[in-house]
């Protein structure tokens, strides 16, 4: 398995709208527009920083996985998503370590990319993503 970069960082939010103003007015992030994923459940808005992003997490329905977060542990950092070279290739080799995975094939993610959660219990605590991209 082959970790290329740090992807993004998932906040989930109440709202973006509200939200999207100290990303790009304070602290001058560009603000790329919004994206809902019906099947996730979820309204994202990325804002680049180097090589990675924030992305912010808005749920679109009261029981979508943002919406239990934030009602269980409240706003913020929700994951890390790590851009891997080859999805497919990655969750096989974790598989095969034994880390428990929520997503065991990828699934359609914001912006086109394929994405797979591990399980937090295997992680520490921490939700990570695995995402991969194609080269522009």
């Amino acid at each position: 398995m082959k970790i290329l970069k740090i992807d993004h960082l998932g906040i989930a939010v109440k709202s973006i709208d509200q939200t999207k103003a100290f990303w790009r007015d304070i602290l001058g992030l560009g603000f790329e527009g919004t994206e809902t994923v019906a099947e996730q459940k979820v309204t994202t808005a990325f804002f680049p920083v180097g090589e990675s992003e924030v992305e912010l997490l808005e749920s679109t329905a009261p029981d979508g996985p943002v919406a239990k977060y934030i009602e269980k542990r409240g706003e913020g950092i929700q994951h890390v998503a790590f851009r891997v070279e080859d999805i497919e290739a990655a969750l096989a080799f974790l598989k095969e370590k034994g880390v428990a995975l929520i997503d065991e094939t990828p699934r359609k993610g914001a912006g086109g990319a394929k994405i797979a959660f591990l399980h937090p219990k295997a992680t520490n605590g921490v939700l990570v993503e695995l995402c991969e991209r194609q080269a522009p």
